[in-house]
């Protein structure tokens, strides 16, 4: 089993922070934030802390109209929000491949508690750099509402042109720190 004792920068490069939600009540819409940044600090039991932020104005979903649609008053309010932040409150198991990660989750001025369950991905201990890395993912779900994303449009058939229910999709390469 690897030691993962350490602090752990995430590499931006080899990362991703996204995000799923259902659109029209019949299909799944992926995003992405380009711009984020996170630490983990673990230790011997491969418990510790994980902090995290993105840059709200680089949600990316494929779509400059649906984008910008997403950083208004509707949606995340970018100029007044400009970043989501994530501080676990507790991290544990990351040494048998599977953990959780319970922390206060702000999105758009609203702190909620939220778990994101993952696993580890792999761990290489000397990387292209030489460095060693950790591999991890980690997926959720938020109620938009429970943060004050109240944009709720239906359509004639009854369905949510964006549901409320979203997933969050972490991909991340962390790079040990000396």
């Amino acid at each position: 089993m690897a030691n993962y004792a350490g602090t752990w920068q995430i590499d931006p490069v080899h990362s991703t922070v996204g995000f799923q939600v259902k659109h029209l009540g019949i299909a799944n819409v992926r995003g992405e934030f380009r711009d984020f940044e996170g630490v983990l600090e673990l230790d011997e039991n491969g418990t510790g802390t994980v902090k995290g932020a993105v840059n709200v104005a680089t949600v990316d979903t494929r779509n400059d109209a649906r984008d910008q649609h997403l950083r208004s008053a509707d949606f995340f309010e970018a100029e007044t929000y400009p970043e989501i932040s994530f501080t676990s409150t507790d991290l544990g198991g990351l040494g048998n491949g599977e953990f959780a990660v319970t922390g206060d989750l702000t999105i758009h001025g609203v702190t909620r508690p939220v778990t994101l369950k993952g696993e580890v991905e792999g761990h290489e201990e000397s990387g292209m750099e030489g460095e060693e890395r950790v591999g991890l993912s980690a997926t959720g779900k938020i109620s938009r509402k429970d943060f004050d994303i109240k944009f709720d449009a239906a359509l004639g058939s009854g369905n949510k042109v964006v549901s409320d229910e979203v997933k969050l999709l972490l991909d991340v390469s962390a790079v040990k720190q000396a």
